[in-house]
């Protein structure tokens, strides 16, 4: 038997801002609102038992420091990755230097509270 990934948390300084970033970035409903300011966003129709992933966005934060160990990538559906890179930006993200040489097939990217991302070059198909 093997797990799988139920949801994904994230600490956030503002979780409305950020959960609506997200939604907007993965075409994600808010599922859930606690009463501590964590909500749960996921695809529509998903949430506990669905075998789809959510996102649960934390109210609070911990300084951190450095490159964080952990960062999603991402890829665009329904347009190319020029395309997606524009609308991601235009959204809020914004480009961030980690060392790439710039012959990367990827664009690395951080949200509104400075979680880095990647936007892959390869479309994939809706689900």
């Amino acid at each position: 038997m093997a797990c799988r990934i139920s949801e994904i948390v994230i600490d956030a300084e503002d979780p409305g801002r950020l959960a609506a970033f997200w939604s907007d970035v993965l075409g994600y409903v808010e599922l859930d609102r606690e009463d501590d300011g964590s909500i749960q966003i996921g695809p529509p129709g998903a949430g506990p038992g669905s075998g789809q992933p959510t996102l649960v966005i934390n109210a609070g934060r911990d300084p951190r420091s450095g490159k964080l160990p952990l960062h999603v990538d991402v890829n665009a559906t329904d347009r190319d990755q020029d395309a997606e890179l524009a609308r991601l930006l235009a959204l809020g993200a914004v480009p961030v230097d980690v060392g790439q040489s710039g012959e990367e097939s990827w664009h690395v990217l951080a949200d509104p509270e400075g979680n880095e991302f990647c936007l892959l070059r390869d479309r994939l198909k809706p689900l």
